[in-house]
């Protein structure tokens, strides 16, 4: 596989649902014109806040990310859409939802849906203070990879360097997170295992606890799987029809040295969104897992 060219995205989604998608569609096509093989958006990327009325257009949302990834000829992780049934097609218990990420190939198919398995529950020390996700959504229970086919794009990759490079060719693994997840290092370790080589992790850390924790998640779920690990944020303030909240930002790329790649800064002020790329060099990584090869160590799981 030759170096592939990954985007990743910071929003700062509010509560009009229209308004959010006219930015996703920026950003992506921002992305494609940059030459991105691989977008990753953030989660709730097309609304904060008023969940239920959401999902009821989980369909119509999902549809037209397909039609998105078609139209500009990428692969896009569609941040997350809350979903009122499972993957079997049955309806979520108790009035619930399930949390999804997906991901639509650019022949306008979706390749993977994953379910949020880890709900965030914690007290915070902001104005909103207590959150817990299980009051609305109910917890996926499998891990997923998503097999991307490179052959698919009908695009040369130009290199960050300027260089045009041939065509992208190869299967990319992609293993599937979503915020919380990033805190229990056995989910990341369990996708390695499955063949995963990039990590995605749409999500929306509270300004708080983004501070505290963000980077170091990153950078040691990127250690524990050896994966280049794939962080869209929302960043700023939103607001809902009755509240506010604040999330931290800095979408970043964390690879599987454990470095720091690159960042977006907090809030973007002049631009709708914030968008970030950088090449995958799949035989780099392979050589960091060769010399230290984790993997093969690993005597608990």
């Amino acid at each position: 596989m030759t170096q592939l060219n990954i985007g990743c995205v910071q929003l700062n989604s509010q509560f009009d649902i229209e308004a959010n998608m006219a930015t996703i569609e920026k950003a992506v096509v921002a992305a494609s014109q940059q030459q991105v093989s691989l977008l990753v958006l953030p989660e709730n990327a097309c609304r904060m806040g008023g969940q239920k009325q959401l999902s009821e257009r989980f369909d119509e949302l999902s549809s037209w990310y397909a039609n998105l990834a078609f139209k500009h000829q990428l692969f896009i992780v569609a941040g997350t859409l809350p979903c009122p049934y499972r993957p079997d097609g049955t309806v979520v218990a108790d009035n619930k939802l399930r949390q999804v990420s997906q991901v639509f190939a650019p022949d306008g198919k979706r390749l993977a849906r994953y379910d949020k398995i880890h709900l965030f529950r914690a007290q915070v020390a902001d104005d909103t203070g207590s959150y817990d996700e299980g009051r609305t959504f109910e917890p996926g229970d499998t891990t997923v990879i998503a097999q991307c086919d490179m052959k698919n794009l009908n695009k040369e990759f130009l290199h960050p360097s300027g260089n045009v490079q041939d065509k992208n060719s190869g299967i990319l693994s992609i293993g599937m997170m979503v915020c919380f997840d990033l805190r229990f290092p056995a989910l990341a370790q369990r996708l390695r295992q499955a063949g995963a080589d990039i990590l995605t992790a749409p999500s929306a850390f509270t300004y708080q606890t983004g501070k505290a924790h963000w980077q170091l998640l990153l950078q040691a779920r990127a250690l524990d799987s050896q994966c280049l690990v794939v962080g869209s944020a929302q960043g700023g303030t939103h607001y809902t029809k009755d509240s506010s909240r604040e999330t931290w930002g800095h979408s970043a790329f964390a690879n599987a040295n454990g470095d720091w790649v690159k960042e977006t800064e907090q809030t973007n002020l002049t631009e709708d969104f914030g968008l970030i790329t950088t090449a995958f060099d799949a035989e780099k990584q392979q050589t960091w897992r060769q010399n230290m090869p984790i993997h093969n160590c690993h005597r608990l799981a």
